[in-house]
């Protein structure tokens, strides 16, 4: 691990990073085995975080030329049992080589710090099984959820099911 004086800065992630993080975006994908799912665009991301109601929040750790090194994506998620929102982290990527600088596990003690500032009470994420990165998660103490499956409705299957909705009522014009 570096020094704190050379470890990678955590910030907001600001409109001139959106390429780097959509460059880092495909290097994850690439990594994880699947580039040809990952189809995210500069103008996409761009509008998902800095659009009129923005719903996808994102951290940079960049170096000391302000460079971005990694990043995590996020968006709120809710528990009706605890009653409050929680972050989901979509994406967390950190380049391999800034890896062993802490940028990982400061952009993750930036999430966990908006966490306990705003009263949410967890903070959630899917690892690919294989990741060698389940080490660390267990070393800063995240635990595997394995008493629940994770599903997605997706494709085909996603509109077959919302051809089944039933069309809201249309009111008289007045």
């Amino acid at each position: 691990m570096t020094s704190p004086a050379t470890a990678p800065t955590i910030r907001p992630v600001r409109p001139e990073d959106v390429p780097a993080v959509v460059a880092m975006v495909h290097e994850l994908a690439d990594y994880e085995r699947a580039p040809e799912q990952c189809h995210l665009t500069a103008e996409q991301l761009h509008a998902a975080l800095f659009g009129p109601a923005p719903a996808l929040f994102g951290h940079v750790a960049v170096d000391a030329s302000d460079e971005p090194v990694g990043f995590a994506l996020w968006f709120l998620n809710f528990s009706t049992w605890a009653g409050v929102h929680g972050i989901y982290l979509e994406d967390l990527y950190v380049r391999p080589d800034a890896r062993g600088t802490g940028a990982g596990r400061r952009l993750l003690a930036t999430l966990a710090a908006i966490c306990v500032e705003r009263g949410y009470q967890r903070l959630d994420w899917w690892m690919i099984n294989w990741n060698p990165a389940a080490r660390f998660y267990a070393a800063i103490g995240a635990t595997p959820m394995d008493e629940w499956t994770p599903y997605r409705l997706a494709g085909a299957a996603l509109r077959d099911l919302a051809a089944q909705a039933t069309p809201a009522p249309t009111r008289p014009a007045a």
